[in-house]
């Protein structure tokens, strides 16, 4: 007997056993039930997901010999012969051969005349949407008022090229692509009712590979099993398809996670030596990152409870500015791919940019206190390039020293002078006594003192220490122009060399520099201010606290000044450009024109 593929064995014969539509099913039941029958349908999708065996169980439902019904028997002379392709009421037309005005009339003219055995003519066009604009002209008044005996079925994968006039007169579906779930399950009845030996692992990969198309995950069921001789091996489908294992993503998970260059390596040699497709593996590792860093803030979302209890711990282990940052790295690695030299040095260079740059979470002295929310703590997780941590170092190690710790509103500066505390008891202890301050707030003018912070240095093992009071002889700003040269002399990070450059210094008393900052730079103080008053207690050798005010700087700030100062030497630089000889010359011979714009001082 003629093998038939599984594809055309196991495409369904009726409603009950359509997989994945379940929204067209029920559309179509409730109308066959009620007798509220369209002349016209219209099923778009993409290849693979039941456009044409739809309209083939809905024709069934039209002319079975007991009655339209939703559940046509299967049995009768209609519903076998439909099956078989060979009702002589049922007319399938491919519109990609048969595009022409001329094969629309002919079909429209034999429309015209009753149906020979069934009670009704059904005309299902495919791929309608490559017909001609005249086709489509000569149909449109038949669509819309067709005879009593006639029905029109379209499918197409393409609907935006089907005109308005005739998507108006259709009842449109719209075919899902089906989940890899329910594609995974069909497989697994379609393999158990052919009596073939498989691992039950061995099927995902083939449903991700199908990319939504039920036909295409049974064309490559047929490959897989011929490729297998008979049984289906995780292994051999994997390497049939050319695609990484799920197992293979977490040990790259593993490696990154570790800082491992060497394991990350060999997995790349081992996938080379395996002919992986290095395209889709990048693809499979963004989608996997995106698993864990939905099950890390949405877990819920994830209903799978083995795949919950294998997510889990890279959701616990990665933080979430370094899932984010990966994901990026790896989309773009997509993105490059086509312009490496070729794809294993692509892939091997985008898992070596994973392992360099990582995200580094500063200190924070003033955190929240334990089960607070990370993201409601004040200071600002900002996310720089850094050196790949060593192998043996766990993500949640990877914490940087801090020293400088600040005086406190409660206690004097001097009482805390040879602290030695434990990093937790101080961080508690500052956290209780001077919480973090509140946001710009519509009717108050000055925002309190903030907790004191450390400022963060390279990871170390010391103990963080805290700041003396001020010597006698630590020069504090006593005029707008000392703190212009105080702040001119610090090495900050940009948020706090913003926030410092957009105040106005008001006064020095004590240990407190009050500063005067207008409204709409206000979100500077909660990402730049810690650590502005370290670098200012370092450079000054003793505690700093730092009182912001609202309101628009009366004097001069350092931004202003500097951007003055540029002013001044563009102008300068435009004069010297206009009174230079050479380009006076050029203008005069030539009739250039000089565009100011241009003109940079050096």
């Amino acid at each position: 007997m003629t093998y038939q593929v599984l594809a055309r064995k196991w495409r369904p014969r009726s409603f009950e056993t359509l997989v994945g539509q379940d929204h067209v099913v029920r559309a179509l039941t409730h109308a066959l039930e009620q007798q509220r029958l369209h002349h016209a349908y219209l099923f778009t999708g993409t290849r693979g997901v039941g456009k044409t065996t739809i309209s083939r169980i809905l024709a069934k439902s039209l002319n079975c010999e007991t009655g339209i019904t939703a559940k046509p028997c299967g049995q009768c002379a209609a519903c076998t012969e439909i099956d078989a392709g060979r009702f002589v009421d049922y007319v399938e037309m491919d519109a990609a051969s048969n595009r022409s005005v001329d094969d629309m009339a002919a079909l429209l003219e034999k429309a015209a005349y009753a149906p020979a055995r069934g009670r009704y003519k059904v005309y299902m066009i495919d791929e309608v949407h490559m017909l001609t604009g005249h086709a489509f002209n000569a149909m449109l008044k038949t669509l819309e008022e067709p005879p009593e005996h006639v029905k029109f079925i379209l499918a197409t994968t393409d609907p935006q090229k089907i005109p308005v006039t005739v998507l108006s007169r259709c009842l449109q579906f719209n075919l899902k692509q089906m989940p890899v779930e329910a594609i995974v399950g069909h497989l697994a009845s379609v393999l158990d009712a052919e009596g073939v030996e498989y691992e039950a692992v061995a099927l995902r990969p083939i449903a991700k590979g199908a990319a939504g198309s039920m036909r295409d995950a049974l064309s490559l069921l047929d490959q897989a099993i011929a490729h297998g001789a008979g049984r289906l091996v995780e292994r051999e489908v994997l390497d049939m398809l050319g695609t990484v294992g799920d197992e293979h993503l977490y040990l790259i998970l593993d490696a990154l996670i570790a800082g491992d260059g060497a394991a990350l390596m060999a997995l790349v040699d081992q996938m080379r030596a395996r002919s992986v497709d290095f395209d889709q593996a990048l693809r499979e590792l963004a989608v996997l990152l995106h698993r864990v860093a939905v099950f890390q803030r949405v877990p819920d979302a994830v209903s799978d409870e083995a795949e919950r209890a294998r997510l889990e711990p890279y959701a616990h282990s990665m933080d979430a500015e370094g899932l984010q940052l990966a994901y990026q790295i790896v989309v773009q690695g997509c993105n490059d791919l086509p312009l490496a030299p070729d794809e294993l040095t692509g892939f091997s260079m985008t898992l070596l940019r994973l392992l360099a740059f990582r995200p580094e979470t500063p200190p924070a002295l003033g955190a929240a206190p334990r089960g607070q929310s990370a993201a409601l703590q004040a200071p600002a997780r900002i996310a720089r390039m850094s050196t790949p941590v060593p192998p043996a170092t766990s993500p949640r190690e990877r914490v940087p020293g801090v020293t400088g710790v600040a005086g406190s509103d409660a206690a004097p500066a001097d009482g805390l002078s040879g602290s030695t505390a434990a990093p937790e008891a101080a961080a508690s202890s500052l956290a209780e006594d001077n919480p973090p301050p509140p946001p710009w707030a519509e009717d108050e003018d000055v925002v309190g003192s903030e907790t004191p912070v450390a400022t963060a240095t390279e990871p170390t093992a010391t103990e963080p220490t805290a700041f003396p009071s001020l010597t006698a002889d630590a020069v504090m700003p006593r005029t707008n122009e000392d703190w212009h040269a105080l702040v001119d002399g610090l090495d900050v990070g940009a948020f706090s060399k913003q926030l410092a450059h957009q105040s106005e210094w008001l006064g020095s008393e004590g240990e407190v520099i009050r500063l005067r900052l207008s409204r709409d730079m206000s979100h500077l103080i909660a990402s730049g201010q810690d650590r502005l008053r370290a670098a200012l207690q370092t450079r000054l050798g003793g505690a700093v606290r730092l009182q912001f005010e609202q309101g628009d700087p009366v004097g001069q700030t350092v931004a202003q000044r500097l951007s003055a100062e540029q002013s001044a030497r563009e102008a300068q630089a435009r004069a010297a450009m206009k009174n230079d000889p050479f380009v006076q010359q050029v203008i005069e011979q030539f009739g250039a024109r000089l565009i100011e714009d241009s003109i940079k001082p050096v």
